[in-house]
């Protein structure tokens, strides 16, 4: 008896999400905004306890789920309505990379870094930070490009070597450069210390990316004789 009433209260929730979900439009499934994502989270908490405990009226879960769509519905409402709603319960777009290569204070403010924007863009396919001439983190978190016209390199894979002004040990070994070769490059370009630069990539072909802090990025080739991976 207790598992077939179970099974009813738990059908009803069920339907009754369906249909909430469907009423807060296609966005709620797809990408959603912060405050979407956090209305999703209450609910779902909100109907798992009467779902699992038979003690507890079924129309609490429900009043309580209804409660949280109108709150949605109002706040959708102000997040249309503009007027600096919208950067207050969405967030704005981040241009994460523009002319100058990388801007590191959008990062910081996103909480992300290097390592982040590195592996969004390859998501999208670039393989490269000057693979494209602007990337923006949209307000619902995902990551867009503007793609280079005629782009003057073979795409490959690249390795971090610096990042956020620390040398990683173990892709510097892979480079297997000579002894100074990279405090020279830094020199060369104007960078006194590894402390200075905020992002430093070399792919198998030689090919880097290199950016200090404050100052637009530079691309070259460290030479290699033959391509390292």
């Amino acid at each position: 008896m207790t598992m077939a009433i179970n099974f009813i209260r738990a059908s009803i929730i069920y339907v009754f999400l369906l249909l909430i979900i469907r009423l807060m439009g296609k966005r709620q499934i797809g990408e959603m905004q912060p405050f979407e994502f956090i209305v999703t989270i209450v609910i779902a908490d909100l109907v798992c306890i009467p779902m699992s405990d038979v003690s507890i009226p079924l129309l609490y879960g429900v009043s309580a789920t209804l409660a949280v769509f109108i709150i949605h519905q109002f706040l959708t409402l102000l997040d249309k309505a503009g007027n600096g709603f919208k950067g207050v319960l969405s967030g704005k777009p981040s241009v994460v990379i523009n002319k100058n290569g990388v801007d590191f204070n959008e990062l910081k403010k996103n909480n992300l870094d290097v390592s982040d924007l590195i592996e969004n863009m390859r998501i999208l396919g670039y393989f490269s930070l000057d693979s494209v001439c602007y990337a923006i983190y949209e307000a619902n978190g995902n990551l867009s490009a503007v793609e280079k016209e005629n782009p003057d390199f073979e795409p490959n894979v690249p390795y971090a070597i610096i990042k956020h002004g620390k040398l990683d040990k173990n892709n510097y070994l892979r480079l297997d450069l000579e002894e100074g070769r990279l405090n020279s490059l830094l020199n060369e370009n104007g960078i006194k210390s590894v402390k200075d630069v905020g992002v430093f990539t070399v792919d198998g072909n030689g090919r880097y990316y290199l950016q200090a802090y404050k100052k637009p990025y530079v691309t070259g080739y460290l030479g290699f004789k033959e391509k390292k991976w």
